[in-house]
């Protein structure tokens, strides 16, 4: 077995494709969902099916209350973690700033920003030499628009992952010596259920000649990335903001 690996948002998009993949890596994965039930155990039976170890576990990662019991249950389960994907997230529908609530602004930095320091909080908890655990690797989901700022759509999301950004390079730096890598992979317009949750069921459709490969990319693709990350073949990367945006 490859470790233990908690994903959160798996139940679909790029954090089920993960999971998928790092079971064939040999992972056991502990799927994380906020409330889709059905579609994380969904999840687990294909994983189970084909041979590998995995566990469904409800949390929505704003709660703290609600991250910590969760990782007690795969404590539970599987023992401590040796890897984590922050994956979980939201958009909103499309704005401008000026229209944008408080209400809106506090449920987006819950769920991106909140909810990964506590996730990563937990995991090192478990993972750093300091606590006497072995090691680890942890794989921040961010996105492009840290950089290209999303005006008139989602100011605020990517303000939220420019937070991350941030986030991934000073605990990569602050737990580097206690065996604990910490990147982030930052996906482009990628086909997932994601843009139909912000009102554009169409988006990444929209955008491909904004693209300079000319298409979207794919949930695997993203995934590919991220189980990268977190294996023995990028033992000496941390800290890094890895692009998989088909040039953008």
């Amino acid at each position: 077995m490859s470790g233990l690996v908690l994903i959160t948002g798996a139940s679909r998009g790029i954090g089920a494709a993960t999971a998928l993949l790092a079971a064939r890596q040999g992972y056991a994965v502990a799927v994380n969902y906020a409330t889709n039930s059905l579609a994380a155990d969904e999840v687990v039976r294909q994983i189970r099916q084909s041979g590998g170890q995995a566990m469904a576990v409800q949390a929505d990662v704003a709660i703290e209350a609600q991250v910590v019991a969760m990782f007690a249950k795969i404590d539970a389960k599987f023992g401590p973690l040796t890897a984590l994907v922050n994956n979980a997230g939201v958009v909103d529908q499309t704005t401008r700033v000026d229209a944008i609530t408080q209400a809106r602004l506090q449920r987006m930095f819950a769920v991106n920003v909140f909810g990964t320091f506590t996730c990563a909080r937990e995991a090192v908890r478990r993972m750093s030499t300091r606590y006497g655990g072995s090691g680890g690797a942890i794989v921040n989901v961010s996105s492009v628009a840290a950089r290209l700022g999303s005006p008139g759509q989602y100011v605020d999301y990517a303000a939220a992952k420019g937070a991350i950004d941030t986030f991934t390079v000073g605990l990569a730096k602050e737990v580097a010596a206690e065996g604990i890598r910490v990147n982030a992979v930052r996906p482009g317009i990628i086909e997932t259920e994601i843009h139909a949750s912000g009102g554009l069921p169409h988006r990444a459709r929209d955008m491909t000649p904004h693209v300079p490969m000319q298409r979207a990319g794919t949930a695997h693709e993203v995934a590919e990335s991220i189980v990268w990350l977190l294996g023995a073949s990028s033992s000496y990367t941390t800290g890094a903001l890895l692009d998989v945006t088909g040039g953008r």
